[in-house]
């Protein structure tokens, strides 16, 4: 198994994303902008950061970049994929997750942990995790307002695509646990498939009890989950 971390200029979480792999055992790899080369990468991760400065708006210039013309033809196979706070922006301004991410409400830069919710579990970030599950998790962002037209939204909710979502700590859903003013408590979602991923929080700056909390390091642990699991039944 191995994971494929893309770099673009002004990335700043893709060490930590790739530490947080290698923390599980996995075989790690740093993908470079200006290359279509996935290198073999059976998950790819768009990190956090300010790809290109996030010149014009959050993700939309990265979304141009050589890479992503070969990740979108990645994941129309079925291949795994997750974008992660600025790596988010991206996947939604290439098309591969629906909706868009606004300023926040509050028009300020968050910086801190919040409590995030998991709404369920038969998902390949989520396997090691149950529905109802409350991870610690911090955020860093100032556009992670998860906005999407009424109908989409509720089209979105019916075929269960909401993965997370802003909680308190009991894993109550309320507008005081919201950080940003996403719709509907949004932290992360899904396309239809499932195998593309976009989350606000970073799972990859929670992986070890010294940082604060572990509970981001379960999103590793699910895809290797996944990957084995998938890998023995292919083998049977």
């Amino acid at each position: 198994m191995k994971f494929g971390v893309v770099t673009f200029p002004g990335s700043n979480c893709d060490y930590d994303a790739y530490a947080a792999a290698k923390l599980i055992g996995q075989d790690v790899e740093f993908l470079w902008h200006q290359s279509d080369d996935l290198k073999d990468s059976d998950v790819v991760i768009l990190p956090g950061g300010f790809s290109y400065g996030d010149y014009l708006r959050s993700g939309a210039i990265a979304r141009f970049s050589p890479i992503m013309k070969s990740v979108i033809e990645f994941a129309a196979t079925g291949g795994l994929v997750i974008g992660i706070c600025n790596g988010f922006q991206v996947l939604v301004e290439s098309g591969l997750l629906p909706g868009a991410l606004m300023r926040n409400e509050h028009l300020r830069f968050s910086c801190k942990y919040v409590y995030i919710r998991v709404e369920r579990n038969e998902n390949a970030f989520t396997m090691a995790c149950q529905p109802g599950d409350i991870l610690k998790i911090p955020i860093a962002h100032k556009d992670g307002n998860y906005y999407n037209f009424q109908a989409d939204l509720e089209e979105i909710k019916s075929k269960n695509q909401v993965l997370f979502r802003y909680c308190d700590r009991d894993g109550s859903i309320t507008q005081e646990s919201n950080p940003n003013g996403s719709m509907y408590n949004i932290a992360g979602i899904t396309n239809e498939r499932g195998n593309v991923v976009g989350m606000m929080p970073h799972p990859e700056r929670a992986v070890e009890d010294i940082l604060g909390s572990s509970d981001g390091l379960k999103v590793f642990q699910s895809v290797k989950k996944y990957i084995m699991e998938r890998a023995g039944v292919e083998k049977a």
